[in-house]
């Protein structure tokens, strides 16, 4: 299985994780999504490729910045 760290800023407490775990639940793909705000990452396991511009527009349009 494929493990995908993304750095994002903005997450503030759990319900910021839990809506980009939300988000992402839906996107081809992706068989598991943890966000930690205290980090500022999103971890994401999936067994094939992700498109990432999709898992980066999707976090970003929840108000928070996907750091590259």
């Amino acid at each position: 299985m494929n493990e995908i760290i993304i750095d994002v800023e903005g997450m503030m407490c759990e319900g910021c994780e839990k809506r980009i775990v939300n988000a992402l639940s839906d996107v081809k793909n992706i068989k598991d999504v943890q966000a930690d705000h205290k980090e500022g990452k999103v971890v994401i396991k999936s067994k094939k490729d992700v498109d990432m511009e999709v898992v980066k527009e999707k976090i970003e349009n929840l108000g928070f910045k996907v750091k590259e």
